[in-house]
């Protein structure tokens, strides 16, 4: 705008009315102070995602460093504290009606908020979520702990948003939660800001908080480990080359191994089957015993009577708690390649610990379910790897990614995952599996997630 045009607008300016005049200069600061917030809001939350990773992490590896304790002394006195486990059940389910009402549905309220179903979520929903998974995992319940990390980071975070000026701030603050949660427990930054962005909404990445989701994750896993929490983690790689199996789907000059795609395919979809049956007959289950036993006390006490029961036929606690103790087993297998009972993978273990999982969160049990997965996905590989002439750490590996992709209907995070615990020269048949079981999986999920529908 050159002087005289600028002359000419002034003096329009003048002609108005005072109350004209007063309405455009409101207007213009409102159009400045919209520009300003949309220019510092990435900045904002990428540092707001910093400080809030460090808190978490902290939380998280308190939280997991008390879980491992717990399981501990559950496991070097399993006649002391499985039996009884409807006993902590039905505290569980008394300290919800007490203290912690409306936030008993654990990652479904995670869900409702970031699916914009409600907009409340208390901050009493943290210590409720992290002294039920305790309970559970003291008692001897079939049951993870990444949903009680999940939403310790989601609730706070998401608290904390209310407070912010701008646009989409609740939302990109509870991906950011998500993923600070799920990197402090697992330490895999990489996979937590990928399932993040990717959980909420099938078929869509919430790009928008990447910056902020990866800065928290990557915090949060740094903090956890400092503070002395360590992850599960296997150097496949090492494995492999002791055996001289190469798990490269490249021949010589680039070239694609077709015979071992086929069996990766072919593991795909069986990975896909247990894990999409998973999801369906957890949902199935839950919805059967909640019309069985209406009342929340007697249904926990009533199936955890039972369970307790099952726990101890089958092997005096081989399933209880997270499942670690049959992750450690699938990945120590003998020399001579066999599966036995006595210090390796039974047949059946996969089958018992999906049952039991099911059982344990149907019966209202609070805790996560990726761990279960793990373990029912590396012993489920153990089982089928000779079908396909695998070796069994890597079968194990590969069935850890890709059931856990198919019960929780998301790609990229199992596929990172696998990279981060068992190192990234495998990745391509990581990826390969993982979308076979992907795809495989019968649209099923162990989380209420909307789906994009597509018009064809």
């Amino acid at each position: 705008m050159n002087f005289s045009d600028f002359s000419k607008a002034s003096q329009q300016f003048n002609q108005f009315s005072p109350e004209m005049k007063e309405q455009m200069m409101k207007m213009a600061k409102a159009r400045v102070k919209e520009k300003l917030l949309k220019w510092f809001a990435t900045p904002t939350f990428v540092l707001l995602g910093i400080v809030l990773g460090a808190v978490i992490g902290a939380l998280t590896a308190c939280f997991g460093d008390i879980s491992d304790r717990l399981s501990a002394i559950r496991d070097a006195n399993p006649l002391y504290f499985i039996p009884a486990l409807a006993i902590g059940g039905a505290a569980i389910v008394f300290a919800y009606k007490k203290w912690g009402r409306w936030t008993e549905r654990g990652m479904d309220q995670v869900f409702a908020v970031g699916l914009n179903k409600e907009s409340d979520f208390p901050l009493v929903s943290i210590p409720m979520a992290a002294v039920s998974t305790w309970l559970t995992q003291l008692f001897g319940g079939s049951a993870g702990r990444e949903g009680a990390a999940m939403q310790i980071g989601s609730a706070l975070s998401y608290n904390i948003s209310k407070k912010l000026p701008f646009e989409n701030a609740a939302h990109v603050m509870l991906v950011t939660g998500l993923a600070a949660g799920f990197a402090g427990i697992f330490q895999a930054p990489m996979a937590a800001t990928a399932f993040a962005l990717e959980v909420l909404l099938v078929g869509h990445l919430e790009l928008g908080a990447l910056l902020p989701a990866a800065a928290a994750a990557f915090t949060a896993c740094k903090v956890s480990s400092m503070l002395g929490f360590h992850k599960f983690s296997v150097d496949l790689n090492s494995v492999l080359d002791a055996s001289g199996f190469s798990a490269s789907i490249f021949t010589n000059e680039g070239a694609l191994d077709g015979k071992f795609l086929v069996k990766l395919a072919l593991m795909g979809v069986l990975f896909g089957i247990v894990g999409g049956g998973f999801a369906k007959l957890l949902g199935l289950s839950q919805n059967f015993f909640a019309k069985k036993f209406p009342n929340n006390i007697k249904r926990i006490a009533i199936m955890g009577v039972g369970i307790s029961a099952l726990l101890f036929v089958f092997f005096q606690g081989r399933y209880a708690g997270l499942g670690t103790n049959l992750l450690d087993l699938s990945f120590g297998i003998n020399a001579a390649g066999t599966a036995d009972l006595i210090g390796n993978v039974a047949g059946y273990d996969w089958i018992l610990k999906f049952a039991l999982t099911i059982l344990t969160l149907s019966a209202g049990f609070i805790g996560g379910v990726v761990t279960p997965l793990f373990a029912i996905g590396a012993t489920f590989g153990v089982f089928v790897a000779g079908m396909f002439g695998m070796p069994l750490p890597l079968a194990a590996a590969l069935g850890f990614a890709a059931v856990f992709a198919s019960a929780s209907n998301t790609l990229w995070a199992p596929i990172l995952i696998a990279g981060e615990i068992f190192g990234f020269n495998c990745l391509p048949a990581f990826f390969i599996v993982c979308t076979v079981a992907y795809i495989c999986n019968g649209g099923q999920s162990i989380y209420k997630q909307k789906k994009i529908r597509i018009k064809i």
